[in-house]
């Protein structure tokens, strides 16, 4: 048996009632927390990779803090 992508583990996850996802989502949780701190740092350092190559690519211009602050902090008002 072929493994499956994680595209099609994901489509296939969220075609599942709303328990059975919370279910798996628990437990995908559960299985991270297993992880070494080693382990932990190195997901994140990829997860950062992989947004910043997304930001970079999409063309957007970037915001200042203070303005992205100053905007959300109206908008819950």
């Amino acid at each position: 048996m072929k493994p499956m992508k994680l595209d099609e583990v994901e489509a296939e996850a969220l075609q599942l009632e709303p328990s059975a996802r919370a279910r798996l989502a628990t437990r995908l949780l559960a299985s991270l927390e297993e992880l070494t701190d080693a382990e932990n740092l190195r997901l994140w350092a990829e997860e950062a990779e992989r947004r910043d190559e997304a930001w970079d690519a999409s063309g957007q211009p970037g915001h200042p803090a203070a303005e992205v602050f100053r905007e959300a902090r109206a908008r819950l008002k």
